[in-house]
């Protein structure tokens, strides 16, 4: 069985001074949460954790904004509130990673050169 496929949906957030990025579970349950506010966010989002991309946009590394980078844009450091105006605000993305490739055995059991 292929490793990898694996499906993946954020918000990528664009701020005056950084990107901003959260998962989340799946399109839909974003879509859902914006007509239903009663949804809780836990099940809107994965793993209640906001990413900053230093202005690279949303596929590059990310790192964890501090509550300075956070009060700058939001006007608050409470990461419940950041989210929902990054959820609010922010464009949905989902990609599916691709099958990885590579040598399946790299030792190749006795045929290998010793």
């Amino acid at each position: 069985m292929p490793r990898g496929n694996a499906h993946q949906s954020k918000v990528h957030y664009q701020g005056k001074d950084e990107d901003f990025v959260i998962f989340v579970d799946d399109v839909k349950a974003v879509q859902d949460w914006k007509q239903d506010r009663s949804i809780p966010l836990a099940q809107v989002v994965s793993g209640f954790k906001i990413f900053i991309t230093h202005k690279h946009g949303a596929q590059n590394p990310h790192d964890e904004p501090s509550k300075q980078t956070l009060e700058n844009e939001f006007g608050t450091h409470n990461e419940d509130e950041c989210m929902i105006k990054i959820l609010e605000g922010g464009s949905l993305q989902e990609t599916e990673t691709g099958e990885r490739q590579g040598p399946k055995n790299d030792s190749m059991g006795t045929r290998a050169a010793h």
